[in-house]
């Protein structure tokens, strides 16, 4: 059963968020990208505060760790494939970022199974930061800006970091274990 505390709403919220940020990037309604803006700007909100609130109120629960970073990819992952769908970003940079979540993602599984706990680090906090600010601006500016194309390509570059970063760290994880010791005593 899911624990209803504030921060867990908050990601639930974030959740629902993420179907209606799609329809209204793809929609044809003459206000649709500022409409998007919010709806992007209001989940992307909720990510910042359910972290904060659950730690300040020591209200982590596994439903949150579970759920909150996977809010944060599908969040992502919607707003980029619909991007690349409207032609304002390329395919090749959704794939990279795409492709990093479901590593990293992967990765902080298995160190989990081996009892790791993954925070996330500097280069984590900002990939995220550079993410939300290319998407807002793919969705606000409507014809090509140097500007834009400069922070698409930072954004690329830091979220490869961050991946390679967490791989890294978690090196140990993706190292092959020793089997466990099999001295069995024959007894005769």
């Amino acid at each position: 059963m899911i624990e209803l505390n504030v921060p867990n709403v908050l990601t639930l919220i974030r959740i629902s968020l993420i179907p209606v940020l799609a329809a209204l990037l793809l929609s044809t309604l003459a206000e649709s990208d500022l409409l998007s803006a919010i709806v992007f700007i209001l989940a992307s909100a909720t990510d910042a505060l359910d972290g904060w609130l659950a730690r300040r109120r020591s209200e982590v629960t596994q439903f949150g760790k579970l759920m909150d970073p996977l809010a944060d990819k599908l969040l992502i992952t919607a707003a980029l494939v619909s991007l690349v769908a409207l032609y304002r970003l390329d395919a090749w940079v959704a794939m990279v970022i795409i492709a990093r979540e479901f590593a990293v993602t992967g990765l902080r599984m298995l160190a989990i199974e081996q009892g790791q706990v993954v925070s996330a680090s500097v280069w984590g906090k900002l990939k995220t930061v550079t993410q939300v600010a290319m998407v807002l601006a793919l969705i606000w500016v409507d014809r090509p800006a140097r500007w834009v194309d400069i922070l698409v390509y930072v954004t690329v570059a830091v979220t490869v970091l961050s991946g390679a970063e967490y791989f890294y760290r978690l090196r140990a994880v993706l190292a092959p274990q020793p089997a466990p010791s099999s001295h069995s005593r024959i007894e005769t």
